[in-house]
């Protein structure tokens, strides 16, 4: 018979876990945020370093489809529009502010996700809100420019919310983010058997399922951005683009273009290295199957260290790495460290030095990531190989803690 290493009742232990813990006092911490969140205002302002523009995403783009979702159209005709139907509620919030213009009150927003963000972190404890606090300016200003603070906040509630009991709000909380963005609903990867994985994923999907129905209801063709997300190629940006970037160097004829709002590898091989990174999804997905079925033992940290882990392979494995994907990656990385069990110190400490290269492939040295000069493909590759060794050293740690006897050769 399977057991489960659960020696007390989940809620109970989350409630001596935070008794136990001594959170230092809030100001130290609300000092630091504060003055790192006026610093990438600041970049954010002036928004000229490297290609510059980091802003335009959202008073050019953003309040283009505002306009457009403002009077019932959903922009599923334009091929930039790759997104699920809740997104237009995260881009409709901004024009609810009284007294701002959209840009200003999208980024007000974002700051508050951000500070609900450091909120939960802080009231779970551990290490999780100062690494938050700390990790988010290494990507400078983008996190600001981008809706998927907003995003995030739902998947770290989600997250925070399972172990204290409360598996039905973590669903309904995976299931909305998976409406805006999909990716939140990985949150729910590592729920214990049983009757917690029932109710989270029940909750999740009849919250994703009625809340698409709803949106379908008011928006036309909200399935449309699915066809989009089909017809993309390699990002330039993405492990399978840094690959191809070595192989312009080494004189491989392949161009980047701009379409499909990003910019990506045309040429040959192309087409066969966009299959490649599908077959990988596909065997994601079969490993994290796997993973569930032979693990044997669940922690309280299980939950959050598997969603760091299948965001992680599901990141590599994309045709497409944007910027804002660390932000998810930072969040997660944050909640394991509120655990003191959690395998995930060593991935989270990987995840730092690739944020910074991150902010330094875009928008630092995007033209040269862009023209493919050999300063821009080492930094793409420095970048995604931490990306890769993170997700493996993460399936590796976290196989060695829920199944370390299943693959143990006597």
């Amino acid at each position: 018979m399977t057991t489960y290493r659960l020696s007390t009742p989940r809620t109970h232990r989350h409630q001596l876990r935070f008794r136990e813990q001594r959170r230092p006092g809030p100001v130290p911490l609300v000092a630091v945020w504060a003055l790192t969140r006026a610093g990438m205002l600041w970049l954010l302002a002036h928004d000229t370093l490297g290609i510059g523009g980091v802003g335009r995403e959202v008073h050019v783009l953003y309040e283009h489809w505002y306009g457009r979702l403002a009077h019932g159209v959903l922009p599923a005709d334009e091929a930039a529009w790759q997104y699920p139907p809740g997104a237009a509620l995260a881009l409709l919030a901004p024009g609810a502010v009284p007294g701002l213009s959209y840009f200003q009150a999208f980024v007000l927003l974002a700051l508050l996700a951000d500070a609900a963000v450091l909120l939960l972190l802080y009231w779970a404890g551990g290490a999780g809100a100062w690494y938050w606090t700390c990790a988010l300016p290494l990507l400078l200003h983008v996190p600001l420019a981008r809706y998927d603070l907003l995003v995030t906040v739902l998947a770290v509630g989600a997250l925070l919310a399972a172990p204290a009991g409360r598996t039905r709000l973590a669903g309904v909380l995976a299931g909305l983010g998976a409406l805006v963005k999909g990716w939140p609903l990985l949150a729910l990867t590592g729920t214990a058997p049983g009757p917690a994985t029932r109710r989270s994923w029940t909750a999740a999907l009849a919250t994703g399922a009625g809340g698409a129905v709803l949106l379908a209801l008011v928006f036309p063709h909200t399935l449309g951005f699915l066809r989009h997300q089909g017809d993309r190629g390699v990002q330039v940006e993405s492990v399978g683009g840094s690959l191809l970037s070595l192989a312009h160097l080494a004189g491989w004829p392949g161009r980047v273009v701009h379409r499909y709002g990003a910019f990506e590898f045309t040429g040959p091989y192309v087409a066969a290295v966009a299959g490649v990174s599908l077959v990988l999804t596909g065997a994601v997905l079969v490993w994290l199957v796997l993973w569930r079925v032979r693990s044997l033992h669940w922690s309280e940290s299980t939950p959050a260290d598997a969603a760091l882990m299948a965001v992680l392979l599901f990141t590599v494995t994309s045709r497409v790495i944007s910027p804002q994907y660390l932000v998810w990656l930072l969040a997660l990385a944050a909640v394991c460290l509120t655990f003191r069990t959690t395998t995930q110190r060593p991935v989270a400490v990987l995840l730092l030095p690739a944020a910074a290269l991150t902010a330094l492939a875009y928008p630092l040295l995007y033209v040269d990531v862009l023209l493919v000069t050999p300063v821009g493909c080492a930094v793409l590759v420095v970048r995604n190989g931490l990306l890769v060794a993170a997700a493996l050293l993460s399936c590796r740690l976290l196989w060695d803690e829920s199944a370390p006897d299943v693959l143990r050769v006597p």
